[in-house]
């Protein structure tokens, strides 16, 4: 296996770049060493707590270098000046090992050839063992010294990844060894074909925050001296494609920053087409991304034009792609869903809301509810910022959940029983989530299962008969007030529900007999 050596700095611009973490830096390192066959068998990085450009020796700093089992560890923190001269004990350490043909390469990172990491880099000239890095003073001032650069770039526009991937292919070129960069978020989910990345549930589960968003401030607007915050809604509705087409490209892509940037671009050039527009470009923007970057590290191109090429270009073409081809199909196709959804709405309200009730806990136990239904539910907040499947689910699921913990605590089945169920209740009113927390209760008595389908179908039934619309996902209380206009109402229909819930659970477990949860 060929062992390699990590020297340099936080420097200038890769303090901002990655720098300032090597923790999470040198790990990306050791990600794409191992694919690629190599050993990270030494460190040598010094971290000062501002930019290198003009630092003072006085700097609060520390030197970053491996213990005996290999893990990554840091000194305690002193000054520049103190850390230097520790590092350059550890030049000479290092240097003696190139010469002595332990370390078979080096990876430069904003190094400094003229002082602290002189030694390595003339023993590595000396011995003409391959070096690639960023940094553009510095690798130019590594160049002078006649070592053997395979690959280099600055390290404006680069990333973790981007640098780790770059100088692995290089090494695996230079040494004819079989890479293939691990494109991902971590290791352990790493997946090689791009298209089983594509996840409609992740990508619509992570971009939650901004619909809710987005209904929070229609909310507010509806107080006395807020009403200029309907503006900031309208303003959120229209980045809503942005902010799925982002999501999308950068979990698709793995590439962070860059996916995010293509994302960004591409989302921004159709927003016409909704969120379905915005997730349709984003996930070509990602795809893009992978192939464009896979093919910028196997040519040897510098990293800061790697980034340019695959976030902008990728970016660019998906986002022209949506504009013109995708938006119209993918707008139509959203309003298709929603006049639906108005249409069953208009034709009986309340055999839709009874029907929505009844199989909403099957859904959610099936696995359903994420891949279908919260999709739907994002469309309609699209239109109106709240919803009737939204409803649905913070009626029929959450708080429904809530009344099931609720009879658990009124009448426990053992000593257990009832810290448990008051920390779940407190989790669904609080956050609106967890409703998980009924299934040991459900699947160990048929008749609470069943009691909680009645509970859900006749909440579902109020729901549709009293016009109910909200949104879930967001603290119990705060559920009236995103509603339709429809204060009482919502809180009635919540009201109901959680007393039916407590109300059947209770007479199901008298005398019912339980299976071992």
């Amino acid at each position: 296996m060929k062992k390699i050596a990590v020297i340099g700095s936080s420097g200038g611009n890769l303090r901002s770049q990655g720098g300032n973490d090597p923790q999470k830096m040198i790990e990306e390192i050791f990600v794409q060493a191992k694919s690629a066959g190599i050993e990270v068998a030494a460190v040598q990085f010094v971290l000062t707590t501002s930019s290198m450009d003009n630092v003072s020796l006085d700097a609060k700093s520390q030197l970053f270098t491996l213990d005996e089992t290999g893990q990554l560890i840091s000194s305690d923190e002193r000054t520049l000046s103190e850390i230097n001269e520790q590092a350059k004990l550890m030049d000479h350490q290092l240097a003696q090992k190139i010469l002595d043909g332990e370390i078979d390469g080096l990876l430069l990172l904003s190094c400094d050839p003229k002082d602290v990491n002189r030694q390595v880099l003339l023993a590595s000239a000396q011995k003409k063992i391959p070096v690639t890095g960023t940094g553009g003073t510095s690798m130019a001032d590594a160049a002078s010294l006649g070592i053997h650069i395979i690959a280099q770039s600055g390290t404006t526009g680069t990333t973790n990844r981007t640098r780790a991937i770059s100088a692995m292919s290089a090494f695996a070129k230079e040494w004819q060894l079989t890479y293939k960069p691990v494109i991902g978020s971590s290791s352990a989910q790493r997946e090689d074909n791009v298209f089983k990345r594509i996840s409609l549930r992740g990508i619509m589960m992570a971009a939650m925050p901004g619909f809710i968003g987005m209904a929070l401030s229609l909310a507010l607007s509806k107080l006395p001296g807020l009403s200029g915050l309907e503006e900031i809604f309208t303003i959120l509705v229209g980045f809503l494609p942005v902010i799925v087409a982002t999501i999308a490209a950068k979990q698709i892509s793995g590439m962070d920053e860059v996916g995010i940037v293509a994302g960004v671009l591409a989302g921004a050039l159709a927003v016409d087409g909704g969120i379905i527009g915005g997730m349709a470009v984003g996930i070509l923007a990602g795809i893009l991304v992978y192939y464009i970057s896979n093919f910028c590290f196997k040519h040897g191109v510098p990293g800061t034009t790697t980034n340019i090429a695959a976030g902008g270009l990728s970016g660019l073409f998906a986002g022209l792609v949506g504009k013109y081809l995708l938006s119209p199909v993918a707008l139509m196709l959203g309003n298709g869903i929603k006049q639906a959804i108005a249409a069953v709405l208009d034709f009986n309200p309340i055999l839709a809301g009874t029907v929505a009730g009844a199989l909403i806990w099957f859904a959610i136990i099936g696995g359903v509810y994420h891949a279908a239904i919260l999709p739907i539910v994002l469309l309609e907040m699209e239109a109106t910022g709240f919803s009737f499947l939204g409803a649905i689910d913070m009626v029929c699921l959450v708080i429904v959940c809530a009344g099931i913990q609720l009879a658990y605590i009124i009448k426990p089945r053992n000593a257990g029983d009832r810290p448990t169920v008051t920390a779940n209740i407190f989790i669904n009113l609080l956050f609106g989530t967890f409703v998980e927390a009924a299934y040991p209760f459900m699947f160990s008595n048929k008749k609470v299962f069943g009691g909680t389908i009645l509970a859900a179908t006749l909440a579902g039934t109020l729901v549709g008969l009293l016009n109910v619309r909200t949104t879930a996902y967001v603290p119990a209380f705060m559920a009236p007030l995103m509603s339709n206009d429809n204060l009482i109402a919502t809180i009635l229909v919540m009201v109901c529900a959680f007393v039916m819930a407590c109300v059947f659970t209770l007479l199901a477990s008298l005398g019912g007999k339980q299976k071992d949860s």
